[in-house]
Order: C-alpha cells, then structure tokens, then sequence
C-alpha cells in the first residue's frame, strides 16, 4: 500500500486543490491523524477516519469520509500519510497552483486495512441532509451532556461508543456517527444523501462526497 508511482497530483482546476485543502482541514479538527491517497487513472480517493474503536471490545463504530476528486494526467498512487503532511503542502500552494506532491513518509492506520467492497451496493432510499443534520447535532449535544471538563480517554470512548454507535431512527444499521461524520467533514446541504448497503457496510452518497461506515469494534475500510 506504500507503493508510490506518482510524486505528485495534478488536478484539473485550482478550486479542486483549495476543496481538498478544506476536507483535509475539517478531518483534521476531527481526529489529527491520516489521510489515504488513492489514485487510479484520472480520480483520486481521499479516504479520512471520522470515528474508529479506540479501546479492545468497544463498540464506537468505524466511519470514514471519502471524496474523489478529477486528475488532469493520469496517476497511480496508494499511500497512507498524515494530514498534517499534505496541509503543509497545501499551505505552500498559490491561488493558481493544481498540483500536490505526495508527501514522502508513509504511516500505518488499521482503518485503511481492513476490506470492504467498492462495488454491489444496493440502493436503499434517500435521507433528507436535514434529518442527518438533525441527528448530527443531537448527537453531539448528548456527548457534551455526558462527558465532564475533564474527562478520562475511558469516559470519552464509552460516551461515543454509546451516542454514535446507535442506529439512525428509521435507519436500521446506520450509526448515527454516520451523520456526524457528514456534518463534520462539510458534507450535508439542503439536498439529500442516497443510502446504499452491501452486505455489513453502508454508505451514505450527496454531492459532496461519501460516508462509508460498519459498526462493531475493529472494523476498518479498504478499496479494492
């Protein structure tokens, strides 16, 4: 998964570079971990975790973030690297500029390790933003709510694992930290997602990009 190819990401339209520098800016208010760079061809696949198991056995489900974003030349490219290193790179970009060099040290993230299918998902129905907003926003103020000023990494995770872990009503499956992920990472708008299912994994599609989640502790993505 380390194997570099491409140095470097030259996109289409200098915009699509400043909307990646804003999807990396909110993953990285939301967990300052990494990021997974997949190109093939003329796409990239920015895969970022919003939420993963943190303890052995916790059930916080695993939920990541995912945009794809037009190439102007072909490339092939799969790395896991930090954040942080790619909005360094980002931050020496100009207004004009539609390239990114990958950054050159790799790390290890368990999330982007573990399988799950690119293709076969079966379309469910679709789901208001405002709803997922909803749910979003309730979900967050249960978490102020249980959570003290000072609070332990154990409280933390159980306060979660119990808020986020819980399916959406009407949603069955869906963990509400799906909808957090989308209202964090600047997904929802006035529109609508699509929800789609494959076999433990949903995933949820707008405009903006995907949510892809499974529940239950240990779980990560991978494209394949």
């Amino acid at each position: 998964m380390s194997d570099v190819l491409t140095q470097s990401f030259h996109f289409v339209d200098p915009r699509d570079l400043a909307d990646l520098r804003t999807y990396v800016t909110r993953a990285k208010s939301i967990d300052d971990g990494a990021i997974r760079l997949q190109a093939s061809g003329r796409v990239l696949a920015a895969y970022v975790c919003v939420l993963r198991p943190r303890l052995l056995g916790e059930a916080t489900p695993t939920i990541l973030g995912l945009r794809t974003i037009a190439l102007a030349e072909d490339a092939h490219a799969d790395v896991t690297v930090t954040l942080s290193s790619v909005l360094d790179r980002l931050a020496r970009s100009g207004a004009d500029d539609v390239e990114l060099p990958i950054p050159p040290s790799t790390v290890s993230e368990s999330w982007a390790g573990v399988g799950a299918p690119r293709s076969g998902w079966e379309p469910l129905r679709s789901v208001p933003d405002a709803e997922l907003k909803s749910v979003a926003n309730a979900g967050i103020a249960e978490v102020a709510g249980i959570v003290p000023d000072q609070p332990g990494a154990l409280i933390v995770n159980n306060a979660r694992a119990a808020v986020w872990g819980r399916e959406i009503p009407g949603l069955d499956g869906v963990p509400a930290g799906a909808a957090f992920a989308a209202l964090a990472l600047g997904f929802l708008g006035d529109g609508e997602h699509r929800l789609f299912r494959n076999g433990r994994w949903f995933r949820l599609s707008g405009s903006r990009g995907h949510i892809l989640a499974r529940s239950g502790s240990g779980l990560g993505f991978q494209a394949r």
